[in-house]
């Protein structure tokens, strides 16, 4: 038992610096970053968003499209996967007024989800670039510019990927602490990994591609719940790079449910333990540079959960009284250690971000207490609702994540 708990520690430590190592990069990466030069010519893009009863959301983003400055042609692609509601109405007042904007019914088909809606939007479309954004997306007006000035710029760029913001990020204690997270994962991870490893991840929204380069792939995996995570491992695999363009801005819509967010991280998780398994079956997915991905998803979505389970573990042992192994290192520095570098990141983004208020920081100091303690259940979760489909041999049914109204 002592032999074992002395391996998980040691482990512990290295992931501890490992982490610590990125956000420092992170930072560093943040407070010197310059957005690349202007091009001669910009080449021609298509901003493809896919949408299935967005009724509730839908103006205010494409509202957003229509205020986007973009030197080169843009093209914008509203992909309605089957909505019942007046998305396509909507959307075709919008398609009647603005020239770049159009109304794309999307034809029925299987499986259902956003990687077949892209295909589709992809197979209708004519441009050198596409970029992707959620149907809650209000991206600012230079965010497709700076992406594209950056895939430009960089050798090897399949494209790039920007930084996605929380709009409704005070309109309660969950939206509040999502928006922390995205600030440290979403982004001070994604600059702490382009500055050490020039290693970008999609994100799913907010992110250029070069059509090209997608096309050589064959397109995108229709079975991937997590298709953003799951192209960077392919895309990463084949040599290419995706830069980080922290001053490319999007905001979008988070849960405003605890019952939302669960149904949406699931999905989330479920589509990285699907790559997780895809990526055992590879070997080209654990070469180079694709290794450190592949790396970090495992210690993302399966060793940070059971090190934060075993942290709570002993932590909860040692107050109630249990009689722990006699060991050299106190086993609460263990928990101790775990809390202070992930507040740590937290408070690092914060200050980058300066979005640093008395607020902020109390959620800082409880997240670990509360928001983390979460993804015990979404890992519980997840692995139960994947491993039942795989050995009923169905598909995981795409999870549309609910909108609310009354954004702050």
């Amino acid at each position: 038992m002592t032999s074992l708990i002395m391996i998980i520690m040691v482990f512990f430590w290295l992931l501890l610096i490992f982490y610590s190592a990125l956000t420092i990069s992170g930072v560093w990466y943040r407070i010197t970053f310059k957005d690349a030069p202007k091009p001669g010519s910009y080449p021609s893009v298509a901003l493809l968003i896919p949408a299935h009863n967005e009724g509730i959301v839908i103006e205010d983003t494409l509202r957003a499209m229509g205020r986007l400055d973009y030197k080169g042609k843009l093209d914008v692609y509203l992909l309605d996967d089957n909505s019942k509601d007046e998305t396509a109405a909507i959307a075709q007042e919008f398609a009647e007024v603005f020239s770049r904007i159009h109304y794309i019914p999307v034809p029925p088909g299987s499986p259902s989800g956003k990687s077949r809606v892209l295909n589709y939007g992809l197979s209708i479309s004519e441009s050198d670039y596409f970029i992707v954004f959620d149907a809650d997306n209000e991206p600012e007006p230079d965010a497709v510019d700076k992406l594209v000035r950056a895939a430009l710029a960089e050798k090897d760029a399949a494209g790039a990927v920007g930084y996605v913001k929380t709009k409704n990020a005070h309109t309660n204690t969950l939206t509040r602490m999502i928006a922390l997270e995205f600030q440290v994962f979403q982004l001070l991870m994604q600059c702490g990994r382009w500055k050490v490893f020039k290693l970008g991840s999609l994100a799913g929204t907010n992110m250029l591609l070069k059509r090209s380069v997608l096309e050589q792939l064959g397109g995108y995996d229709v079975f991937a719940l997590a298709e953003d995570a799951e192209l960077t491992v392919r895309l990463t695999a084949e040599g290419y790079t995706l830069p980080v363009v922290p001053s490319s801005r999007t905001w979008e819509q988070e849960p405003e449910r605890v019952k939302t967010f669960i149904k949406q991280r699931t999905r989330w998780l479920t589509g990285n333990i699907y790559l997780l398994e895809k990526s055992l079956m590879d070997l080209s997915h654990w070469k180079g540079k694709t290794f450190f991905l592949s790396l970090q998803h495992v210690l993302t979505y399966l060793v940070f959960v059971l090190v934060l389970l075993f942290s709570d573990v002993f932590f909860i042992m040692s107050l109630a009284g249990f009689e722990l192994p006699n060991m050299d290192a106190p086993l609460l520095m263990l928990w101790f250690m775990s809390y202070i570098v992930y507040t740590s990141q937290l408070l690092s983004a914060l200050v980058v971000d300066r979005n640093v208020s008395l607020k902020n920081v109390f959620f800082v100091f409880i997240m670990y207490f509360t928001y983390a303690q979460l993804f015990i259940i979404l890992l519980i979760r997840s692995f139960t609702v994947y491993i039942w489909s795989r050995i009923r041999g169905k598909t995981i049914a795409w999870d549309k994540t609910k909108r609310f109204k009354g954004i702050g």
